[in-house]
């Protein structure tokens, strides 16, 4: 059985979801009042619009303790899996993710949350691996943080290998590895129409390495195009020499208005004069101290970046701007993109209708065909 019902896995050039919907602010580590509200009406709301925009895919954060500042971000957060199981349940064709720490969730217990989330989805739910990096949040969970990143990665790599065992195998096994004995295990239903999408975002060599052996799709911070290219290029051929078609997708925030000094005029108020720059800076510390996922020298440079979208990529101008900037991405090899903005669903209907229609135009995405 293929992955027949999972849009991420179609043929548009330059596939597009939503990222940290979930979350308080969403990406921008803002005061401003018209932040994102991370309510289920919000989160709902922009649901229907992605699904009937033919946007690929919802992605969560899953966070369990904010980063403090005015507004503690990320202080709110929608836990993932039941997320992604109530969108599953009112949208139609979009692929929902759950983010997923292995660490903290036992693998015999998210095999079933997933299927069942899956078989509601009818195939459309997807599997964010995270291998852990926030040492405060282990705290929380009363555990260490492994001093070795290799660590973090050979536990996520055992528990992927369980879950996948569960979701295909058709008898009870027992497991004896260096993170889990289990005994008599089995799982059924299994998803819907077989494994589901894969994402899992990595900066460091191991991380990338196990994105490479099990995700359909990796993610890379894009600090330059230039370098994000020669990155790029660099990741697919190690995937190919494990035999494997890994795509590499970015992370961008967006500031869309009819002019580009509209759009910079905003993105200066809600980036730079309302910034919760106590948020950005624990985030930034947490980042360099405990992650691998940005390099040490943007860390360095990008607090500004860190403020309006959590690191990502910046999609800032008029719809002309945008959709070049977007073709430009796609020129970088980079299979897709995820979206943020400030408000996501009060802002998203403007982009719908002036950048989609000319990422269309440029060859990029296909016109979405109206829902059933």
């Amino acid at each position: 059985m293929g992955a027949k019902q999972s849009p991420i896995l179609g043929g548009n050039r330059l596939k597009l979801g939503f990222f940290s919907p979930n979350c308080s602010s969403g990406m921008a580590v803002t005061k401003v009042p018209e932040r994102w509200v991370n309510s289920w009406d919000n989160n709902l709301e922009l649901g229907r619009l992605a699904d009937e925009a033919g946007i690929e895919f919802l992605l969560p954060i899953a966070r369990w303790i904010g980063y403090g500042g005015e507004t503690d971000f990320h202080g709110s957060v929608l836990e993932t899996i039941t997320w992604a199981t109530g969108l599953l349940a009112r949208t139609r064709r979009i692929n929902v993710f759950a983010t997923v720490h292995t660490a903290f969730i036992h693998p015999v217990v998210a095999a079933k949350q997933l299927a069942t989330a899956d078989q509601l989805g009818r195939g459309r739910l997807g599997l964010n691996v995270v291998a852990g990096w926030n040492k405060p949040e282990y705290e929380a969970f009363g555990m260490p943080l492994p001093e070795k990143h290799s660590d973090r990665y050979a536990l996520a790599q055992e528990w992927f290998d369980v879950v996948k065992k569960i979701w295909s195998g058709d008898k009870a096994f027992d497991w004896h590895g260096a993170f889990f004995n289990l005994k008599g295990i089995y799982g059924f239903p299994h998803p819907f129409d077989g494994t589901p999408p894969i994402m899992n975002a990595a900066g460091s060599g191991e991380g990338r390495e196990f994105a490479v052996r099990n995700a359909d799709y990796l993610f890379a911070i894009c600090v330059d195009l230039g370098q994000s290219k020669t990155e790029v290029a660099t990741i697919k051929a190690a995937a190919a020499r494990a035999g494997r078609n890994t795509g590499v997708f970015t992370l961008c925030h967006s500031v869309c208005r009819p002019t580009k000094k509209e759009a910079e005029e905003y993105y200066r108020y809600y980036s730079e004069e309302h910034a919760d720059w106590d948020a950005v800076d624990n985030l930034m510390r947490l980042q360099g101290l405990h992650a691998q996922s940005f390099p040490a020298e943007a860390l360095r440079t990008m607090r500004g970046r860190f403020a309006a979208g959590h690191g990502t990529y910046p999609l800032v101008g008029d719809p002309d701007t945008i959709a070049d900037e977007m073709a430009r991405i796609t020129a970088a090899g980079f299979a897709g993109t995820t979206l943020s903005f400030v408000d996501y669903a009060k802002e998203f209907p403007y982009f719908r209708d002036e950048v989609l229609p000319r990422l269309e135009r440029k060859g990029l995405r296909s016109p979405a065909a109206p829902i059933a």
